[in-house]
């Protein structure tokens, strides 16, 4: 069930202050939906249909790391949707927020831990986490996933994605950021799967990226 956006968490009084950060905003004088739909296919890419998300969808990107992607993703949901993302500083909220301006879209984005997101429990259709928890150390990455898991609704997805595993110098130099025992230990299916998603699952390795998807169960999932 939908619900008003007073639902929020920490938008007391004026929505854009303190920590709120906001993008362009829409305006129909300024941009017809014919040229807001023609953006969204301008701009869609690998990442942006891996992550399922259409038009209507309440999605939230985890992180500063790929500021275009919160972009795309805002284009995608449309004004009938609603995007969002949490960052754990102001430097990161400017880069989404300037990304979002290019783009002629709406990215709401709060600062805060990201284990601690500022939005009420259920709300997302989708979680997008790009090109973070493999870097994380495990209790930082065990917050992070604990803190999507409590912001998507129940069959709500979270999709991971990363960048493939190479080999040669390639993999040298990609794990020079990456936790050594992440992908030892099974990646993101397993970091999901120990955070009570399921099922989870690669949906792909393509054009360079790993895309690991997982789902949040109702509670009598394991009935």
């Amino acid at each position: 069930m939908f619900h008003g956006r007073s639902l929020y968490h920490g938008a007391q009084g004026d929505p854009d202050a303190g920590s709120v950060v906001t993008g362009a905003r829409v305006e129909s004088g300024r941009l017809s939906n014919m040229s807001f739909f023609k953006k969204i296919r301008g701009e869609e890419d690998l990442r942006t249909v891996m992550t399922g998300v259409k038009m209507g969808d309440r999605v939230l990107q985890v992180g500063a790391e790929d500021p275009k992607l919160a972009a795309m993703l805002a284009a995608k949901v449309g004004l009938s949707g609603q995007a969002a993302a949490l960052v754990p500083d102001q430097g990161g909220a400017d880069q989404v927020s300037k990304a979002a301006e290019r783009q002629g879209v709406l990215v709401e984005v709060k600062v805060a831990p990201l284990r601690t997101p500022p939005f009420a429990q259920g709300w997302f259709d989708a979680v997008v986490v790009p090109e973070l928890i493999g870097s994380m150390r495990p209790h930082e990455r065990v917050g992070t996933l604990q803190a999507v898991n409590q912001v998507l609704r129940v069959g709500g997805r979270v999709v991971v994605i990363e960048t493939a595993p190479r080999g040669g110098l390639g993999a040298l130099f990609s794990s020079r950021t990456m936790d050594p025992h992440y992908r030892n230990q099974g990646g993101a299916e397993a970091a999901l799967k120990a955070e009570g998603f399921h099922p989870v699952r690669t949906l792909a390795e393509r054009e360079g990226w790993l895309f690991t998807e997982g789902m949040k169960p109702g509670q009598d999932a394991g009935a």
